[in-house]
C-alpha cells in the first residue's frame, strides 16, 4: 500500500515536471504523459508488469466521464452558436466519414476484413479536446472565424459518435442481427439525450434554490452529477458520454452561482484524469510490440491525416463557404488522443476476435498524430494565417477576477476633465487609491506630489480588490442586429433593476461605458447582476 502510494505521487510530480519541460521544447504535454507511462512500463526502465486491459478501460473511462463533462461545462455557447451547425457536422457525419474512408483504405491498401478495417476507422475517428486545447492554451492562440470554438464543440462532442459507432461494430463483429443493431443506435441516442437533458434541468434547479453549509459541497453535488450523467444512460442502454457532454454544456452555461469555483476545480480534476489516462495508457502498451506494427500504423496514420480527415472537413465545410485556410487548420488540428486508445482497449476487452493488433496500430497512430501534429499546430497556424492576435483563447465566462488583492484603473485625461492642470497633491481621490503611474507621449512617469496632470495623459490608478463574489455575479452578452438594445445608447436602455452594464469588448478593445454610450452590434457587453438591489 506504502509502495503503491509512493509510486502515486512520484507519477504524479513527474507527470507536472513534464509538462514544464514539454513546453518550454515546444511538444504536447499528453505525449510526455504517455511517454512517461512507457517508461515505467514492462518494456520500460522500471519494468512494472501491467497489462489488465479490463481495468485500466474501466478507469480511462471513469476518467473520460470527468473530460467529456468538463469539455462541455468548458464550452461558452455564446461563442459556439454560430459554429455550432459545423461542429456537429464535423462530430457525426465527419467521424462515419474518417471511420469508412479509413476503412476502405484499410481493406483495400492493407487487406483488412471490412469490419475490422471499418472498426479501426471507428477508433480513430474522434479527435481529441485535451490535446488541441492544451496546446492553443500553452501557447495562448485564438483562431479566426470562430475555429477555436468550432474545434473545441467538434473535439468535445465526437467521442460519443466514436464510441456509438464502435459499440455498433463490435456487436456486429459479435454476431449481433441487423436489428439489434437498430435498436442499439435508438438507446444509445433516446437515452443518452433524455436522461442528459433531465439530470441537467433538476441539476440546475438545485443548484439554484439550495445552498450549501458547508463551501466545496456544491463541487462534491457537480462531481455526483457528472457521474450520474454517465452511469443512468448507460444502465439503460444509451450513451453515458453524450449524456455526460449534455449535462456539462447545460450547466455550463446557466446562471448557477460559484461557478468560477467549479472552474477551477474541474480543472484540476480534469488535468489530473488527463495524466491518469495518457499514463495508463502509455504503462498498458508493449514499446517492443511497436516495430511490428509500424509500417501498418504509418500508412493509417499518413492516409487519415493527410487524406481522411482533410476530404472529410472539405465536403462538409466546403458547402458553408468557409475559407480554405480555416478548412487547411480545422483538418491539421485533427489530433487523436486518449479517447481512441480507451476504445482500442474495449475492442481488446470485449472478446471479438481480430487479425491485426488494433490496440497497438491505435497507440502508434496517436504518438504520431501528437507528436507530428501537436507539435506544428502553432507553426501551422501562423503559416494560415489563422492567429487572431485580438482574441483570447482563455476568455469564458469566470476569466474577469484574478486574484491579486490590488487591481489597477486607467483613465485618459481629455482636455475638460477637472484633473487637468492640477498637480497630483491637490487632486482628491477616493480613501485607499493612490496613482502609481502616469503614460504622457509614450514615456512612462512616476508621478511626484508636484507633477502636474496634462490632457491627453493616461494615468493608471490603484486600489484594494473586491473579493465578495455572492454579490457580483458576471456574464456575457453578445449584441446581434435586431437586438432592443443595438444601435441604442445605454442611457435609453431600459435594464432591469440591479443590472450594470460593466464593460464592452469592440473589436478587441475594453470600453467601460457611460450613459451616452452607444451599443453596436457585434459588441460584447460584460453585465453584473447584483445579488441585492438597493432601492
Amino acid at each position: 500500500m506504502i509502495e503503491m502510494l509512493l509510486l502515486v505521487a512520484i507519477v504524479i510530480v513527474g507527470c507536472i515536471l513534464c509538462n514544464r519541460i514539454s513546453d518550454k521544447i515546444g511538444v504536447p504535454m499528453l505525449l510526455a504523459f504517455i511517454l512517461l507511462g512507457m517508461l515505467f512500463g514492462s518494456d520500460g526502465l522500471f519494468k512494472i508488469q501491467f497489462d489488465n486491459f479490463g481495468f485500466a478501460e474501466q478507469i480511462c473511462s471513469i476518467a473520460l466521464i470527468f473530460i467529456m463533462f468538463y469539455g462541455g461545462f468548458g464550452t461558452k455557447w455564446n461563442e459556439a452558436k454560430p459554429v455550432a451547425v459545423k461542429s456537429m457536422l464535423l462530430s457525426t457525419l465527419g467521424v462515419l466519414l474518417t471511420a469508412g474512408l479509413v476503412g476502405v483504405f484499410c481493406h483495400y491498401v492493407l487487406g483488412f476484413a471490412w469490419l475490422e478495417g471499418l472498426l479501426l476507422g471507428a477508433l480513430l475517428g474522434s479527435t481529441d479536446a485535451a490535446s488541441v486545447f492544451s496546446i492553443l492554451r500553452s501557447r495562448q492562440l485564438n483562431l479566426k472565424y470562430g475555429t477555436a470554438s468550432m474545434l473545441e464543440v467538434e473535439s468535445g462532442s465526437n467521442d460519443p459518435c466514436a464510441y456509438m459507432l464502435t459499440v455498433i461494430l463490435l456487436s456486429m463483429m459479435g454476431g449481433g442481427g441487423e436489428v439489434s443493431v437498430v435498436s442499439l443506435i435508438f438507446s444509445q441516442l433516446f437515452f443518452g439525450l433524455l436522461c442528459g437533458g433531465v439530470i441537467a434541468i433538476l441539476a440546475i434547479q438545485v443548484l439554484k434554490r439550495f445552498e450549501f453549509e458547508t463551501e466545496g459541497f456544491n463541487a462534491a453535488f457537480v462531481v455526483a452529477i457528472a457521474l450520474l450523467s454517465y452511469a443512468l444512460p448507460s444502465v439503460l442502454g444509451g450513451n453515458g458520454y453524450l449524456s455526460a457532454y449534455l449535462v456539462g454544456i447545460l450547466l455550463g452555461n446557466s446562471d448557477i452561482p460559484d461557478k468560477k469555483v467549479l472552474v477551477h476545480f474541474f480543472d484540476g480534476i480534469t488535468g489530473l484524469m488527463q495524466m491518469l489516462i495518457f499514463f495508463l495508457l502509455g504503462l498498458l502498451s508493449f514499446p517492443s510490440a511497436l516495430p511490428g506494427v509500424a509500417f501498418t500504423g504509418l500508412l493509417v496514420a499518413v492516409f487519415l491525416t493527410f487524406i481522411a480527415r482533410p476530404v472529410a472537413v472539405a465536403l462538409l465545410l466546403t458547402p458553408f463557404r468557409a475559407k480554405l485556410n480555416q478548412q487547411l487548420l480545422v483538418s491539421w488540428a485533427g489530433l487523436r488522443g486518449a479517447a481512441s486508445i480507451v476504445f482500442a482497449t474495449m475492442a481488446v476487452v470485449s472478446g471479438v476476435q481480430t487479425e491485426y493488433d488494433l490496440f497497438h496500430i491505435v497507440f502508434f497512430v496517436v504518438l504520431f498524430s501528437i507528436l507530428l501534429q501537436g507539435t506544428l499546430l502553432p507553426h501551422v497556424s501562423y503559416k494560415l494565417n489563422m492567429v487572431d492576435i485580438h482574441g483570447n483563447v482563455f476568455r469564458t465566462f469566470t476569466d474577469y477576477s484574478e486574484e491579486d488583492d490590488v487591481d489597477f484603473i486607467r483613465l485618459t485625461m481629455s482636455e475638460k476633465h477637472p484633473w487637468v492642470g492640477l498637480p497630483i497633491k491637490q487632486l482628491v481621490l477616493p480613501p485607499d487609491c493612490l496613482l502609481v503611474m502616469i503614460i504622457r507621449s509614450g514615456e512612462t512617469l512616476v508621478p511626484q506630489g508636484d507633477t502636474v496632470i496634462h490632457a491627453g495623459d493616461t494615468i493608471v490608478l490603484s486600489a484594494l480588490s473586491y473579493r465578495d463574489e455572492r454579490n457580483i455575479k458576471l456574464r456575457e452578452v453578445i449584441v446581434k442586429a435586431g437586438d432592443h438594445w443595438c444601435d441604442r445608447e445605454l442611457g435609453r436602455v431600459d435594464l432591469p433593476k440591479g443590472t450594470l452594464v460593466v464593460m464592452i469588448r469592440r473589436d478587441g478593445e475594453s470600453i467601460i461605458p457611460n450613459g451616452r454610450t452607444v451599443v453596436k452590434e457585434g459588441d460584447l457587453l460584460v453585465i453584473n447582476r447584483a445579488g441585492r438591489v438597493m432601492v
